[in-house]
């Protein structure tokens, strides 16, 4: 695929679009990402339900073994947009294959690692490789489909995102009840290197070739700028569980004037021709990108965080074992992998309607499950939410993977390692608020009244508030959609009409 053929695109287009010829790898070629970013994304959680195994093997404090979580999920979203803007500018195929060899690296150092410093280095380390790795993912859908065919593959992209975040409890907690001793913990990094070596040998083969942009230059303020604020504004949600929100809430104030200083010097830069690190006019002028990623954002305050919940309340509160914990919430994982599939396939007919109504699903089946849980018999709560669950999985799938569709599919190609960046980075944001807010309010109604059902019930009412949120923001993009009716293009005229677009033609 050459460099001109990348920079085609649009939706609606058919596979015959001038300038546009099929990647006859293309579908082998997906798989390929769409496994490394699996891995990448399965990583937030899948650690969790091995903590108190790592935590006493390692002779770790709490603050120390919660650096295993938080540390990956902090140097995973400070990388993205930046690794997403070098894709674009440089060669996205040559980025994805050094940061899967590099994830494959830290998850082989994990796994051998002798102490809890060196495990904490390790998914430092590890979680930035990953956030090098995963914008590429959607720009290479960007950049090798066209038509339906882009909206099936953001499907099985939405999929792969909506499917870890839930399966990280089930596949840790399988992981766990196979490895046999005290160290088997260690098997849940040590997984990812047979696969990620495989998708290396396997990208190298199939992955698209493409040839220098020539936009070389990279806004260094801008990197600064953007890394330092949204460092400000996660620390605190990364040490949340050793108080760090009441001890450094003032992170946040700094935190949101840099990032302002950051979006003042990106306006800055396109007002003099110069190429910024993420474009504004992404959110100005390239239809549904803006409402998307607030969408995103929204929903994963509320989604991320009740994963950790339920593990608190099955583990702990019921006695479950990791594998039955992860066991009880698999409906939502396998109602959620249906319908994103299904999803790719209606996106373009139903549009944000899907998003709406998917939502509403969710919001149904979370407030279903806190409700059964909420008054039915303990024994047997678990699995009367069951079906609920998995109606509130099917919502979700109806979610993820049109919303990330509808955001990403309009924007050009040449920027669509930037634009996947950013929105991964307002969902990574999302997450962290969500699961520090949710285990803290968990914690705060337990330790009141020493009850369990009832910590769940009032977390699960919480996430809801996110849910309810991005309903409303999709909702009034529908209605907003019905209104227009005007056909969507791919680069809108302020910014193919750019003197820095004119520069990059």
């Amino acid at each position: 695929m050459t460099a001109s053929t990348s920079a085609a695109g649009g939706r609606g287009a058919g596979p015959q679009e001038a300038g546009y010829e099929p990647d006859p790898h293309r579908w082998r070629a997906l798989w390929v990402t769409l496994v490394a970013g699996f891995m990448s994304l399965l990583d937030v959680t899948i650690v969790a339900v091995a903590l108190p195994t790592i935590q006493r093997d390692l002779n770790a404090s709490p603050a120390q073994v919660q650096w295993v979580v938080s540390g990956y999920a902090l140097t995973f979203a400070l990388a993205l947009v930046t690794a997403g803007h070098l894709g674009d500018a440089l060669d996205r195929r040559r980025i994805f294959l050094l940061a899967l060899s590099g994830f494959v690296i830290c998850s082989a150092a994990c796994g051998a690692a002798p102490d809890i410093m060196l495990l904490v280095v390790a998914r430092l380390a590890q979680g930035l490789a990953a956030g090098f790795m995963a914008p590429q993912n959607s720009a290479f859908i960007q950049q090798m489909f066209r038509g339906a065919e882009r909206g099936r593959a953001f499907g099985f992209f939405g999929a792969t995102v909506g499917i870890s975040s839930a399966a990280g409890p089930i596949t840790g907690g399988a992981i766990l009840a196979l490895a046999s001793g005290a160290e088997g913990w260690r098997w849940i990094f040590y997984v990812n290197v047979p696969i990620g070596i495989l998708a290396i040998l396997l990208g190298r083969h199939l992955l698209p070739r493409v040839g220098r942009s020539g936009r070389g230059h990279v806004d260094l303020p801008g990197v600064l700028l953007l890394g330092i604020g949204v460092f400000a504004v996660m620390y605190p949600l990364v040490q949340a569980d050793s108080g760090g929100i009441g001890r450094m809430w003032w992170l946040f104030v700094v935190g949101v004037l840099i990032l302002v200083g950051f979006a003042r010097w990106q306006l800055r830069l396109v007002g003099r021709g110069a190429q910024p690190l993420l474009d504004p006019r992404l959110f100005t002028t390239v239809r549904g990108y803006a409402i998307g990623a607030g969408v995103g954002t929204l929903y994963f305050i509320g989604f991320s965080g009740v994963w950790l919940v339920f593990a608190l309340f099955y583990q702990h509160g019921l006695g479950f074992s990791p594998l039955e914990s992860g066991l009880a919430v698999t409906p939502f994982a396998v109602g959620s992998a249906g319908a994103a599939a299904v999803a790719g396939r209606l996106v373009d007919r139903l549009g944000r309607l899907l998003t709406v109504c998917g939502l509403v699903g969710v919001i149904v089946g979370m407030g279903g499950t806190a409700l059964l849980i909420g008054l039915a018999p303990l024994d047997i709560a678990p699995w009367a939410a069951a079906p609920v669950l998995f109606l509130g999985g099917i919502g979700g799938g109806f979610v993820v993977s049109p919303n990330i569709t509808m955001t990403l599919r309009d924007v050009p190609v040449r920027m669509a390692g930037a634009a996947g960046g950013a929105l991964q980075t307002g969902q990574r944001l999302g997450a962290a608020v969500g699961t520090a807010a949710l285990p803290g309010l968990f914690y705060l109604v337990l330790g009141r009244n020493d009850d369990y059902r009832t910590a769940l019930v009032t977390a699960l009412s919480a996430a809801l508030v996110g849910m309810v949120a991005s309903l409303a923001l999709a909702a009034f993009d529908w209605q907003r959609d019905r209104r227009m009716r005007r056909p969507r293009r791919e680069c809108p005229d302020e910014i193919a009409h750019s003197p820095m677009h004119a520069r990059q033609t």
